[in-house]
């Protein structure tokens, strides 16, 4: 009935973080398929399906020709991972428990941890889909070859981290207006279908357009990674920074705008949903 309260030090306490954050993770990939194997498979398929479409798309409308030189499969690839990465990272964090979840009443857990296993969750499913995609097409279709892998490892994670961001700004809604949030967040990832500017090359934009598209962060990790994996282009009008700078005000704005959402939290926001 009485426990004993022993400090711990700084480095227990963070240890024990990580080990409730792995675990956290662990069941967050397991939310919707028992069998974690299963949700690899079905996100695989999902990015393979896409993959599929876009290729279909540009040869019936015969934009094949916009594209960089050299593997086209590749020029599409770059566009549907990152665009999955950062889509899938914001789903991931808007789904996570929130400060009225039952799950906040152990002692332990935190709505920070849920952020974090969420995030975490999703990095994981998605970097581990497209070693497995690419595995695959280099073994059975063309070798696959990346100029600066380094760099391009690091638009996939500043694509992540962007998605995280902008999932805690609708995280930190979420309790106020779920309705609001499960819409909004819906939109932005249509929007980012084309906003991203998978579609098409910064450099090829005449100036009107490129001011359409520059404000989105995805949209100039895009076109760096192109940039990273073809020798051949060298992007002009996308920056490398920008995505992080708006990342981190973002991913601010959610954590005090969570902050303010969990002090005035109620468990009976989640009567009757």
């Amino acid at each position: 009935m009485f426990q004993i309260q022993t400090p711990k030090s700084r480095s227990r306490t963070l240890l024990g973080m990580a080990e409730l954050i792995y675990h956290s993770a662990i069941r967050d990939i397991r939310k919707n398929h028992r069998n974690p194997l299963m949700g690899l498979v079905m996100n695989i398929f999902q990015s393979v399906l896409m993959i599929a479409s876009f290729y279909a798309m540009f040869a019936l409308l015969g934009i094949r020709g916009a594209a960089v030189r050299g593997d086209y499969l590749m020029y599409i690839m770059s566009g549907i991972f990152l665009y999955m990465a950062h889509t899938k990272a914001m789903s991931s964090v808007v789904a996570s428990e929130g400060p009225a979840s039952p799950m906040m009443q152990h002692a332990p857990m935190s709505t920070a941890i849920s952020i974090c296993a969420a995030a975490l969750s999703s990095l994981y499913l998605q970097f581990l889909s497209i070693f497995v995609i690419l595995f695959i097409y280099h073994v059975t279709y063309a070798p696959v070859v990346i100029e600066n892998p380094i760099g391009a490892l690091e638009m996939f994670m500043i694509s992540w981290f962007s998605g995280v961001a902008v999932g805690t700004i609708f995280l930190a809604i979420k309790p106020w207006s779920p309705e609001f949030t499960r819409i909004g967040s819906s939109i932005y990832g249509r929007v980012n279908m084309i906003a991203s500017g998978k579609m098409f090359l910064a450099n090829t934009l005449p100036p009107s357009m490129l001011v359409v598209f520059d404000w989105n962060p995805l949209f100039h990790t895009i076109d760096q990674l192109r940039g990273d994996i073809f020798v051949n282009y060298n992007p002009h009008f996308s920056s490398a920074t920008y995505p992080v700078y708006v990342a981190l005000v973002l991913l601010m704005l959610g954590l005090l705008g969570e902050y303010y959402t969990r002090g005035r939290a109620s468990a009976s926001w989640n009567a009757g949903r």
